[in-house]
């Protein structure tokens, strides 16, 4: 399922990530890489996703949520 899908306090691991290379830069340089463990805080339509991932919270736009692919824990 995509980023997208989840909802509030799911826990699931990243499968994967597509994108290009500049996506890939910038989406790893926060620490989002394949095998994390991450727990969705809130996802309403049309606002950010907003995920809890090595000790950090992150907002992640739609789009960008979009090209994440993710199983529930």
């Amino acid at each position: 399922m995509k980023l997208t899908e989840t909802k509030a306090d799911m826990q699931g691991m990243i499968c994967s990530v597509n994108g290009d290379d500049h996506f890939m830069n910038r989406i790893t340089s926060i620490g989002i890489t394949e095998g994390t463990a991450f727990q969705t805080v809130r996802n309403d339509r049309k606002m950010p996703v907003l995920i809890y991932l090595r000790e950090t919270l992150i907002s992640l736009n739609r789009a960008d949520a979009e090209r994440i692919e993710v199983t529930q824990k």
